[in-house]
């Protein structure tokens, strides 16, 4: 591994891939046979979110269905700020990445007819999720991907490092920081390039209960974002209303798919809480669901998913990977409810991208859960995010694809640093439940300006590059939902609790904006803002 790295710094011409998720790998299998080095942080195939999906891939395939309505129902989720033309957009280019992975191997599930089998799930008009084994999609797509992938000569692989800091020169990408994964002390390794494509993944390891891997704790953006790039809506935090309490981190996620068959919320009492909430009950959109299921939790009720009626004896066959699950933690799904709680899912925020998948930064392009291209708004839509990697993994490839990739005059210099210290287990567990206490499901002006303090002190003082790199991407999470007063999709404040007409537009913020809140925060604030207790 050594050895590759020490290559790539000897030759830099290569396309730079960071990330081995979907994104990264698609993007990859697209520039072929363009020379691309893809690092990824945990071996292909581990660590990336889109192994963990259950869903599917929205795709209007079906013969009563169309991009257009795929589109509307995209914008009619997103909290009035979604950028329509980057939906429509999406939609239109579904069949042909459904194509392309049909072409590497995916075999998505069929009907009788022989064509794509279609399921339904929350907030979409029509039956358009396309599925690998009822709940396999995510592993069925990473797994063909990282086979296509090792046989293609031109992609050079890394394996076991992460980018800890990204290297600019006048607003353009020289190069990257390296470290080798759990390995603090090691020395960083530069390398030099002037092509790099973050597909890093979301943040949600950046909250207590999260149905993310690892590896999922905003790296990627606090590196951009440490280098000027602009961010987009960062303050936009998805929560899964249903992951199953089983002790684990991260948690199981029980899919939505599982609601689309009819399953039901109910609490401690057996009562099904959501009709009362939303003319859609169990189908609303998210956000709501996500804040029904927190209610009946902060009220004791307790919050459970209800699947005996729906599928039974059934369960098993048709959602193997939530049976896997549920067994694991004792509970046998087709006979009893499966215990539930909001879980951090999916970040509709990140690194701001054009249609191309260009940042702010020359030489820097973004997609999947790293970036924000505006598809989502305030509120993703269920199976949007597979759908959106593919589509603009594509488009980066192409926008890349044919350039001469020129090998920078001279060697970056890394970012001045004090010596690594050890990832501290404690602060990274403070900061964890911090964001799910303070920026969390239901949020208010006070907890959030706590947020950002600690976080802004946790940023200047910390020791180790990936807690500092935490801390970053947490406040800029916390300092735009400050600075957000409203509720909108999924940011919902309990001091602002409707939308303000005012406010319907994305929020565009760097660093230093972020930076600034906290300072603006800094005379008000308790000598040592106290954290809370780990949960």
């Amino acid at each position: 591994m050594t050895n590759q790295i020490h290559d790539l710094i000897r030759n830099s011409d290569h396309v730079v891939i960071v990330g081995g998720g979907l994104t990264g790998l698609f993007c990859a299998l697209k520039l072929a046979p363009q020379p691309v080095t893809l690092i990824a942080a945990a071996p292909l195939g581990e660590g990336a979110s889109t192994a963990w999906a259950q869903g599917g891939i929205a795709a209007a395939v079906g013969e009563d269905d169309s991009a257009e309505a795929h589109a509307a129902d995209t914008v009619a989720v997103g909290g009035g700020i979604v950028d329509e033309a980057a939906a429509l957009g999406i939609a239109r280019e579904a069949t042909a990445r459904i194509g392309d992975l049909l072409d590497y191997g995916v075999a998505f599930d069929r009907d009788l007819e022989g064509r794509l089998a279609v399921g339904q799930e929350a907030a979409h008009s029509a039956r358009r999720i396309v599925h690998v084994r009822g709940d396999m999609a995510g592993q069925a797509i990473i797994s063909a991907l990282t086979e296509a992938v090792r046989r293609t000569p031109s992609i050079r692989v890394v394996e076991g490092y992460a980018a800890e800091a990204l290297l600019t020169e006048d607003n353009a990408v020289t190069g990257l920081q390296l470290r080798k994964v759990d390995d603090a002390a090691a020395r960083p390794l530069i390398i030099a390039s002037r092509a790099v494509v973050l597909a890093t993944g979301g943040i949600g390891h950046l909250y207590a209960v999260t149905t993310n891997p690892k590896q999922a704790r905003g790296q990627g953006l606090a590196i951009a974002a440490r280098a000027g790039a602009v961010i987009a809506d960062p303050e936009f935090v998805q929560f899964h209303p249903t992951a199953i309490m089983a002790g684990r981190d991260p948690a199981p996620l029980a899919t939505e798919a599982l609601r689309g068959e009819g399953a039901t919320l109910i609490n401690e009492r057996g009562e099904r809480f959501m009709p009362a909430r939303h003319p859609l009950a169990e189908l609303a959109p998210r956000d709501i669901v996500a804040r029904g299921v927190f209610a009946e939790i902060a009220a004791g009720r307790g919050a459970f998913l209800d699947a005996r009626q729906a599928l039974g004896a059934r369960f098993a066959e048709k959602f193997p990977a939530v049976h896997a699950s549920c067994l694991a933690a004792g509970i046998d799904p087709a006979k009893q409810p499966i215990p539930i709680a909001p879980a951090a899912h999916y970040h509709m925020g990140g690194i701001a991208v054009d249609a191309r998948g260009r940042s702010s930064i020359d030489g820097l392009w973004a997609g999947g859960e790293v970036s924000s291209t505006g598809a989502h708004g305030a509120n993703r839509l269920a199976s949007n995010s597979l759908l959106e990697a593919v589509v603009y993994a594509a488009r980066i490839a192409d926008d890349i694809a044919g350039r001469a990739i020129s090998a920078p005059t001279r060697m970056p210099e890394g970012l001045p640093a004090p010596r690594n210290a050890t990832l501290p287990a404690l602060s990274e567990k403070h900061l964890r439940t911090m964001m799910t206490s303070h920026v969390g499901v239901i949020r208010d002006g006070d907890h959030l300006a706590q947020a950002v303090r600690t976080f802004a002190r946790l940023e200047r003082d910390a020791g180790n590059m990936a807690l500092r790199n935490m801390a970053i991407s947490a406040l800029l999470v916390a300092a735009s939902a400050l600075t957000r007063r409203e509720s909108r999709g999924a940011h919902y404040r309990a001091d602002y609790p409707a939308e303000m007409p005012v406010l319907t537009h994305r929020t565009m913020t760097t660093m230093a904006a972020a930076s600034e809140v906290a300072a603006s925060l800094a005379d008000s604030a308790p000598a040592q803002p106290k954290l809370p207790a780990p949960v």
